[in-house]
């Protein structure tokens, strides 16, 4: 009896409804609110080169605005960050990876060297370099690192003289040499 009671009341609310309002579900039957809508004609209409156009170009608009949010986004999250880890008078001089997000650095910051083990929830100061004969090794060992970053530059130089010649080089049949 119990769980009759909600099924008895569920029926009797929608014959209420039915009753209250016969005409509401007209738009089932044939004939409904909806019938004068209907187009007489059900080909498609044919498409102006106007609204394409704008189309195109409210796309386009919408494009460029979106990289206009994104650089804007970047140059703000970018000072932000910069400004708040303030890195600034310290720099990597040696790094050993040991395995997955663990390495062992030696990092100069404030004029002093330290080695600083480096895993992927923590940093740990091993120890601090204060023989200066090892720092000055250190030293010479990351400027011929950098040094052969300059071997990358040099080579897009030559890319960059190549380009330059290559116009020349298909000029007057200079192909056929």
């Amino acid at each position: 009896m119990v769980r009759l009671l909600p099924r008895l009341a569920a029926i009797v609310a929608l014959a209420a409804l039915f009753a209250a309002f016969p005409d509401g579900f007209a738009f089932a039957a044939e004939g409904g609110y909806l019938s004068g809508y209907a187009e007489p004609d059900p080909r498609p209409t044919g498409v102006s080169w106007w609204s394409t156009l704008a189309y195109l170009l409210s796309l386009l608009a919408v494009f460029v605005f979106v990289l206009l949010l994104a650089y804007g986004a970047a140059r703000l999250l970018s000072s932000h960050f910069t400004k708040a880890t303030g890195a600034t008078g310290g720099h990597l001089l040696s790094h050993l990876p040991l395995g997955p997000n663990r390495s062992v650095c030696v990092v100069e910051l404030a004029e002093r060297v330290f080695v600083l083990g480096v895993t992927e929830h923590s940093i740990t100061l091993l120890t601090e370099i204060t023989d200066s004969e090892e720092i000055e090794r250190l030293h010479r060992n990351s400027l011929a690192v950098s040094g052969d970053m300059n071997i990358f530059s040099s080579q897009m130089g030559t890319l960059e003289q190549l380009a330059k010649r290559i116009p020349t080089l298909f000029r007057d049949g200079g192909y056929r040499r």
